[in-house]
């Protein structure tokens, strides 16, 4: 009987020892899963990202503007593909439609005498924005609506939480 007993204790803790060891191993290996510790990551990148965009670009200058588009592409088409992040529907398809306009300003930034193509509209009102300087000025729509989709994404990723406003600097200018 007491071997039955002491069977039965060392299973218990053999059982209650492995589920914590695997329930610690699954919260320690995010990288590339999904997550929710995951997912808040890439809010604070794609937040950094966005506010950075909106930094050079509301500066006017051209090649950093091309350079962050650049980086954030990859970033939106994750998004999109939803494989990586554990998000809901809506904010992929945004991301898909954010991705789209990314490509569009780079390849339009480019070549300035490319022609822009028509893209879709966005499921989410566009805010009245001011509109980019001069040599920006091509791209303007397209990096508004970027900019807003932006925030429409940060908006799903932070499930409730607050997304802080564009840091719009004040727009230079026209020079007379």
């Amino acid at each position: 009987m007491k071997g039955n007993i002491a069977r039965t204790i060392a299973a218990v803790a053999a059982g209650s020892l492995l589920a914590v060891a695997s329930a610690g191993a699954a919260t320690a290996s995010t990288d590339g899963g999904k997550g929710s510790s995951n997912t808040q990551a890439l809010a604070a990148q794609v937040l950094q990202m966005r506010d950075g965009l909106t930094k050079v670009a509301y500066g006017g200058d051209v090649a950093k503007t091309r350079v962050d588009l650049d980086k954030l592409s990859p970033v939106l088409g994750d998004i999109a593909a939803g494989k990586r992040y554990q998000i809901q529907t809506e904010t992929q398809k945004l991301g898909d439609l954010a991705k789209g306009r990314s490509d569009e300003s780079s390849r339009l930034l480019a070549d300035p005498n490319a022609k822009a193509r028509q893209l879709p509209p966005l499921p989410v009102p566009i805010p009245s924005l001011p509109d980019l300087p001069g040599p920006l000025k091509i791209v303007s729509d397209l990096v508004k609506a970027l900019l807003t989709a932006v925030t429409g994404i940060l908006a799903g990723l932070l499930g409730g939480l607050p997304v802080p406003p564009l840091p719009i600097p004040p727009v230079p200018l026209p020079t007379p």
